[in-house]
């Protein structure tokens, strides 16, 4: 862990903060002891909770904030009148190098809209991307955008591409991700033209030609076909909700057939420990933690929903980025593309 640590929180963020987003920076600090935490929001009402957790309250500090953002806000709303919200602040306090990481449950429009205009974009990124990690049968695959660009033009596909896989080198640990570009099929023919003008400047650079598998379907996310998958944020968007619905899905299916009869009860007292493993395998909050790839700071946002235990590892993602210098790595990626251009050889080494 890199000394000095803080992470900026917007404790008002959330279906339940600020108590939830309390107990789930509670559960981070067990698991990362040397992290400091600046809390924005109301501090009678933050309070409230931190005076019940003595170690955690050894090492925050609350930075009082009136207004917040709520989650019918527009983007722009938020960006003109949410100044001194406690999300705004958060941000603000990684610009000025108060903290090094932000982490917010809250509105995510209002959320990447701040983001951006206070913390940039790296030079050479266009539009930032949401970025998360999907559960797979070899284990799990990153896969962006979630959201951010509801349509995206081939520039922005190939910014993903490298975003995507310099966070998969710095975060996972892969030395050559495989990447590919989520299509209706993995002909070459398909797909539309967007896509095929990104394929073709890719297989170009010699930089991105050799990681570069091609176009995958909606089947290959979950077959881990590939480390990295790289679409629109539309396609993302649905691809997300629709795994998430289906894990949920799955859960309820297992605990309805295990209660249908006595024999199905007995069966699940025999196997509830394999029963336990699945669970945690499918999971959400396991996963929780959305990053904003492309801009110059660490911005992640948490589900809305999501308990102290998604929170929790929502704030293990910032740490996460800030430890493996995955902003430090975007940034000579693009500076490697800006020198060399996409199509030449020496692009994004």
């Amino acid at each position: 862990m890199k000394q000095g640590t803080t992470i900026a929180v917007d404790a008002m963020g959330g279906d339940s903060a600020p108590q939830m987003v309390i107990r789930g920076a509670s559960i981070a600090h067990k698991r990362h002891p040397d992290v400091r935490f600046l809390l924005f929001g109301r501090e009678q009402e933050i309070a409230k909770y931190l005076d019940k957790k003595n170690k955690l309250a050894a090492v925050c500090e609350i930075v009082h904030c009136d207004d917040v953002v709520s989650g019918e806000d527009k983007p722009s709303t938020a960006l003109r009148q949410g100044r001194q919200s406690s999300m705004r602040k958060a941000i603000d306090a990684v610009k000025e190098g108060r903290a090094q990481g932000v982490v917010s449950a809250g509105n995510t429009g209002a959320l990447m809209a701040m983001a951006k205009f206070v913390l940039k974009t790296i030079p050479g990124v266009d539009r930032p991307a949401i970025a998360a990690f999907f559960p797979t049968l070899k284990g799990e695959t990153v896969m962006l955008d979630l959201g951010a660009n509801v349509s995206c033009d081939a520039k922005n596909l190939i910014d993903f591409s490298i975003m995507g896989c310099g966070f998969a080198r710095c975060v996972v640990g892969l030395e050559a991700p495989r990447f590919g570009l989520l299509n209706v099929g993995s002909e070459e023919q398909k797909g539309h033209e967007d896509l095929h003008e990104a394929a073709a400047l890719i297989r170009a650079s010699q930089s991105l030609s050799h990681c570069y598998h091609g176009f995958v379907e909606g089947n290959d996310i979950a077959n881990g076909t590939v480390d990295v998958i790289v679409t629109d944020g539309f396609t993302g968007n649905v691809a997300l909700k629709a795994s998430e619905g289906t894990a949920k899905l799955i859960t309820d299916y297992i605990r309805q057939t295990f209660r249908s009869s006595l024999l199905a009860s007995l069966g699940y007292f025999l196997a509830r420990g394999a029963i336990q493993k699945l669970r945690k395998r499918l999971d959400p909050r396991r996963y929780n933690g959305a990053i904003f790839l492309g801009l110059n700071g660490i911005s992640v946002k948490s589900h809305g929903g999501a308990d102290a235990l998604g929170f929790a590892n929502a704030i293990g993602v910032a740490i996460d980025m800030h430890e493996q210098g995955v902003i430090e790595r975007l940034r000579q990626d693009f500076a490697a593309i800006a020198e060399n251009g996409v199509g030449r050889k020496g692009a994004s080494k």
